[in-house]
């Protein structure tokens, strides 16, 4: 008789699938509010050590960390015709409170460019003041019809930078900085994933900026999703909030400005890209717990030698967590550890111990288990980790490769999308209303790039590619 299976086949059902993994994964819950979500302490544990990781990188910049209130007067969104235009639809506003109407409704942050701006407008003197450049940590909401755990949520964990500069290039460098060197080179380098960099056209740029840059991944049923945006905001909220600069010249100037933001969305980004049937597949760079090392039986021996393992292998740098739950069974245990996406899983039992090796089971390839020498782990292990680290990026720019297809007409687009795929043509040959066309298929350019694959400067250049697809 077939055993039943953990999780639901991803080619049976992707979202279910999702669904499943996130639950038995223990990575969040459903919260009480529609849209809401508790991420559970394994799924916190992820988003901490992306935190870690991407604050440092932002830091390097010249960034400091500060931050700003929940609560935004809704005059202030009101400021930026654009922007309170595109984000009207996902508010919540506040009109009461202390048992009173408010004399003014005040909206939960969505972005805090507006408040931000009002802020800077004060800060901001002289040349010498800039440039000016802030990152905060926070939550923000807005309010989603189509909820999915880590992917759209009401509420939602994130970075958001703000930075005001004394000219558009200046400006403009910092955001491509930001989208290739922190962005990119975290979510490449650390989270193995693999993406493409490229530049939102006008329609679905941030609401209020003169430009986007996008990373857009593919994920395991050939849908993108948007990983991180980086925004040139030109002049726009300078000029609405009067963010003016004296110059060494003398006169006065309005500052140019960027923000910036990724989020929680990375946690469900890294289940689709790289979870299989079997559960989740975390990059070792990552990954809390880099190595389980599993007592088989209640052994005074294993016991004791799981413990000594555990210590040989901290020692060698690797992130260890020694699993002595013998009175839960161990095929359970070993369950467990593989839909959690631990990268190696060291097994040790009494006939293992005689024999003076483990088991060792690398969950990336997912091969078989094969003995390893007790005394030659420590040595091994972090060598064969950053191959793990390598062949996960490996197999995730495969998919997207051999899923990907040159086209020419929209009809083409829909059908290579339909069928679980990215669709490449000419974006001269596109334009608006190819865009449009699309959308009526739920297709969207997902990014504009360059012939030669770099981000193209303009919308308009010469050769510039739309890189089409269906997303979440």
């Amino acid at each position: 008789m077939a055993k039943t299976p953990v999780l639901t086949p991803r080619a049976d059902d992707f979202p279910r699938w999702y669904q499943d993994l996130i639950n038995k994964a223990e990575l969040a819950d459903n919260g009480p509010v529609r849209g809401t979500m508790v991420i559970r302490p394994y799924g916190y544990g992820l988003w901490e050590r992306m935190q870690q990781d991407m604050d440092a990188r932002i830091k390097a910049t010249g960034t400091q960390n500060a931050y700003f209130p929940l609560l935004i007067p809704q005059s202030y969104l009101t400021r930026e015709a654009e922007h309170v235009e595109g984000f009207a639809p996902e508010l919540a506003v506040v009109t009461h409170g202390g048992g009173k109407e408010l004399e003014e409704p005040v909206v939960i942050r969505p972005t805090s460019e507006t408040i931000v701006n009002e802020y800077f407008s004060k800060w901001v003197q002289s040349y010498r003041d800039l440039p000016l450049l802030i990152n905060q940590w926070a939550n923000v909401v807005r309010w989603e019809m189509r909820p999915r755990l880590f992917l759209r949520t009401s509420e939602f964990l994130w970075q958001e930078g703000h930075t005001a500069h004394t000219t558009y290039e200046e400006a403009r460098d910092f955001a491509a900085r930001i989208h290739r060197h922190v962005y990119g080179a975290f979510m490449r380098d650390v989270l193995a994933m693999d993406f493409v960099l490229g530049r939102k056209t006008a329609k679905e740029r941030f609401a209020g900026a003169i430009n986007t840059l996008t990373l857009e991944g593919m994920m395991g049923d050939g849908k993108a999703l948007q990983l991180g945006t980086s925004h040139e905001l030109g002049q726009n909220f300078a000029r609405a909030f009067d963010t003016r600069y004296l110059s060494r010249e003398g006169s006065r100037e309005l500052v140019w400005q960027t923000s910036w933001g990724s989020t929680t969305r990375m946690v469900g980004a890294l289940v689709m890209m790289h979870g299989d049937d079997s559960g989740l597949r975390l990059p070792p760079r990552l990954a809390p717990v880099q190595a389980v090392v599993l007592a088989v039986k209640g052994d005074d021996a294993v016991l004791a030698e799981v413990h000594e393992l555990g210590r040989r292998l901290t020692a060698a740098g690797v992130r260890v967590h020694v699993d002595d739950r013998v009175d839960v069974p161990f095929g359970r245990r070993a369950v467990d550890w593989e839909l959690k996406g631990v990268p190696v899983r060291v097994e040790v039992g009494p006939r293992d111990l005689a024999n003076g090796t483990a088991m060792l089971a690398r969950r990336i390839p997912g091969g078989d288990k094969q003995p390893v020498a007790l005394d030659a782990l420590a040595g091994l292990l972090p060598a064969l980790l950053e191959e793990d680290q390598a062949l996960l990026l490996t197999q995730a720019r495969a998919r997207r490769e051999s899923r990907t297809a040159d086209v020419g007409t929209v009809e083409e687009a829909v059908e290579v999308t339909a069928a679980g795929g990215w669709a490449r043509l000419p974006w001269a040959a596109l334009g608006e209303e190819g865009e449009a066309r699309l959308a009526e298929h739920a297709v969207t350019v997902r990014c504009l790039v360059a012939a030669d694959g770099a981000v193209p400067e303009a919308d308009d250049s010469p050769g510039n590619v739309a890189l089409v697809a269906r997303s979440y």
